[in-house]
């Protein structure tokens, strides 16, 4: 169900690869045990136009979406684990961040609820 979606200046893809970065955010968001074995998915954007404060600066941000029910301690814990890991993984890029919101179970549908 989280849906974890990576947006990255392009040169971050020319630093490691897109799947290992996926696989960095996967198994990170996986070692937390808030999520069902095989429910976690993550997308990767690379931009090559944008500014961050007016400069060429690298980034990455990621969208993170869960259903609700998790408290913010474990939210906090979550976002802390995924920014500590992208910053022992990329050193050099001076912004990395996470943002996560909530799905509401009564309006979320996939197409196997209906």
């Amino acid at each position: 169900m989280p849906h974890f979606v990576i947006d990255c200046s392009k040169d971050i893809i020319n630093i490691k690869s897109p799947k290992e970065i996926i696989q960095k955010v996967y198994d990170t968001a996986d070692s937390t045990g808030l999520f069902a074995k095989g429910d976690i998915k993550v997308r990767i954007n690379p931009f090559e136009y944008y500014t961050v404060g007016n400069t060429d600066d690298d980034f990455i941000h990621i969208f993170a979406n869960i259903m609700e029910g998790r408290s913010v301690e474990q939210k906090k814990s979550l976002s802390d684990k995924i920014v500590s890991e992208l910053k022992m993984m990329f050193p050099e890029v001076p912004i990395i961040s996470i943002n996560i919101r909530d799905f509401e179970k009564a309006t979320y549908c996939n197409k196997s609820m209906v």
